[in-house]
C-alpha cells in the first residue's frame, strides 16, 4: 500500500507551481515559488520559515533541471536557470541531486529497547541473539552495539514489542548500498555504485534526495513549435483513474502531437525476445534474463558482471517504440512518460527518446493547465499494444508474454524475480556462477510488483495493477493478462 505523506504533497505542488510559471511564459514568477508556498504567519515544517524557503528554492532548481551540487552562484536568480532550459542539448548526469541542508542526518541503522521492556522471565531476546549481543542488566534488556548485527531476531522474539529496528530509511531502501554518509552525517550517494532505481527519493521522509526533473525541456519543446509526441508506459493505464482514450486526449490538450502507446513496443520487444531465448535455449545456455528494467539491467553493468552473459540483448519496449515513432515521424521531439525514475538513464545511454516525463510530473501538467481528463475528447493512439504488451507493467507479465511468442518447440520454465533486494542480488550472483536457476527464462523487475509501483508514481501499486487488468481486458481482443 502507498501512503501519502507531506513529502510528496510538496514535491508534487513544486512542479505544479513551476509548470503553470513555464506554460505562462512567466519566468520572474519562479523566483517568488518559495514565498508562495511559505508564506509569512504561515505554518512551517523546519526549523524557521526562512529555511522552508531556502529548500523550496532548490526544489524549484531540481524541478527545472540543474542539480544542487552544480550551483556555482548561491545570488543565480531561479528565472535565469529557466532561461538556460531550452539552450541545454544534455540533462545532467547522474541526474539525482542532493539537498544537504533538507537532510536530518538520521542515525544510523540500529536495533534498540524501549521502556516497554518488562525484565520477563523467558526472555527470548537473550536466549535468540546469534551474536550474544542481549545481556539483561537491573531487569532490563540491553544490546551491546559491538556484537549486534541488527538482525531484528530479537526484535521479532519479544512478546512486548519492546525493542524496534530504527531504520536510516534511504540507505535501507537502496538495493546496492550506493547510500551512504558523509562527516557530518548526511546523505551521500556514490554514484558509481548507485542503479538509479530511485527507491531512496521515494523513502527518504525528509525530501533530501531529489531528480532533476524534464519537465522544463518538454514544456520549452511544446513551446518551440515542433511536433512532440507522447511515448505512454503501458502503468500509466493503472497509475491514472481515467480511460484510457481519455488520458490520450487530455495529452494532445496539452500539446502532444500523437500518442504511442509503449506497449506496442512491449509486444515487440516479447517477439523478439522469445526468438532469443529460443536460439539461446538450442545452444544449450542454461537460462536467459529479461532487459525491459533498466535499473536491474544497471544493476548487472555495475554489480553482477558475470550475470551479463545471461542477459538478454532484445531492446527495452521504451526504445523499440521510439525506434516506430522516429521511423514515422523523423522530426518529432519524443517523450515518453511513466512511473519509471532508472528509465531517464536509459534514454541517455541509447540516444532515445529525447526526454523522459514521471507520473507525478504528467499529473502536474495537466493541474497547472486546468486540464480536466475526464472531460477531454478521446484519442486514439498512433500505435496501439496488446493486452499483454500492456502486461509489461506487472510482475510476470514480461515473463508470460515472452512465453506466448516462442516459435514451435520446447516451452521456456519461468521464474519472476519481484523485485530487487540485497539479498536477490547475492541470490542472482548464484545463479551466474553456478549456471542453475529456477526456471529458464527469468523475469528481474526492481520495482517490487512490477512498474506499476515505480517511484514516480502516485497512486497505490494494488489499486494500480487491479485497474491496468481491467484496462487490458477492455481492450481489443479481450484477453486477461
Amino acid at each position: 500500500m502507498m501512503l501519502h505523506n507531506e513529502s510528496d504533497r510538496v514535491k508534487r505542488e513544486v512542479l505544479v507551481h513551476v509548470a503553470r510559471a513555464l506554460f505562462a511564459r512567466d519566468l520572474a514568477s519562479l523566483d517568488r515559488i518559495p514565498l508562495a508556498m511559505r508564506p509569512r504567519n504561515q505554518r512551517f515544517s523546519r526549523c524557521c520559515i526562512h529555511k522552508d524557503r531556502a529548500a523550496l528554492r532548490y526544489r524549484v532548481m531540481a524541478a527545472l533541471g540543474f542539480r544542487v551540487e552544480d550551483e556555482t552562484d548561491e545570488l543565480k536568480q531561479l528565472a535565469a536557470y529557466a532561461a538556460e532550459v531550452s539552450k541545454r542539448t544534455r540533462m545532467p548526469e547522474p541526474f539525482i541531486t542532493v539537498l544537504s541542508e533538507g537532510c536530518s542526518a538520521c542515525l544510523e541503522r540500529q536495533t534498540t529497547v524501549t521502556n516497554l521492556c518488562r525484565g520477563c522471565l523467558a526472555r527470548p531476546c537473550e536466549a535468540n541473539c546469534p551474536r550474544k549481543a542481549v545481556r539483561i542488566e537491573n531487569g532490563h534488556a540491553a544490546i551491546d552495539p559491538e556484537k549486534c548485527i541488527n538482525c531484528g531476531i530479537c526484535a521479532k522474539a519479544c512478546a512486548f514489542h519492546a525493542i524496534v529496528q530504527v531504520p536510516l530509511a534511504c540507505a535501507d531502501a537502496c538495493p546496492v548500498d550506493a547510500v551512504g554518509k558523509t562527516e557530518d552525517g548526511r546523505v551521500a550517494i556514490d554514484h558509481d555504485k548507485c542503479i538509479r532505481c530511485g527507491r531512496c527519493q521515494s523513502a527518504c521522509p525528509f525530501g533530501a534526495i531529489m531528480a532533476c526533473s524534464q519537465l522544463a525541456d518538454v514544456i520549452a519543446a511544446f513551446q518551440s513549435g515542433r511536433r512532440v509526441v507522447a511515448l505512454v508506459a503501458p502503468a500509466l493505464a493503472g497509475i491514472f483513474p481515467n480511460p484510457p482514450e481519455k488520458l490520450n486526449g487530455a495529452l494532445r490538450d496539452l500539446g502532444f502531437a500523437a500518442v504511442y502507446e509503449v506497449a506496442a513496443g512491449a509486444d515487440e520487444t516479447a517477439r523478439r525476445e522469445a526468438v532469443e531465448w529460443a536460439e539461446r535455449n538450442e545452444a544449450g545456455e542454461p537460462f536467459l534474463a529479461t532487459s525491459c528494467c533498466p535499473a536491474w539491467v544497471q544493476t548487472v553493468k555495475r554489480h553482477l558482471p558475470a550475470f551479463a552473459a545471461h542477459l538478454s540483448h532484445t531492446p527495452s519496449p521504451m526504445r523499440l517504440t521510439a525506434e516506430m515513432a522516429r521511423a514515422e515521424d523523423p522530426e518529432a521531439v519524443l517523450v515518453f512518460i511513466g512511473p519509471c525514475a532508472a528509465k531517464r538513464m536509459e534514454a541517455v545511454d541509447a540516444g532515445l527518446p529525447h526526454h523522459v516525463l514521471t507520473a507525478e510530473e504528467l499529473g502536474a501538467m495537466f493541474i497547472a493547465r486546468e486540464i480536466d481528463v475526464d472531460a477531454c475528447e478521446d484519442l486514439l493512439p498512433s500505435r496501439r499494444g496488446s493486452p499483454r504488451g500492456f502486461g509489461f507493467a506487472v510482475s510476470g507479465g514480461v515473463a508470460s508474454a515472452v512465453a506466448a511468442q516462442r516459435p514451435e518447440g520446447p516451452a521456456p520454465t519461468l521464474h519472476a524475480v519481484n523485485g530487487l533486494s540485497t539479498k536477490m542480488i547475492k541470490i542472482l550472483a548464484a545463479y551466474a556462477k553456478t549456471g542453475k536457476a529456477p526456471g529458464n527464462l527469468l523475469e528481474v523487475m526492481c520495482c517490487e510488483g512490477g512498474c506499476v509501483a515505480g517511484p514516480c508514481s502516485f497512486e497505490d501499486p494494488a489499486r494500480a495493477t487491479s485497474r491496468l487488468r481491467q484496462r487490458a481486458v477492455d481492450l481489443p481482443g479481450n484477453r486477461s493478462l
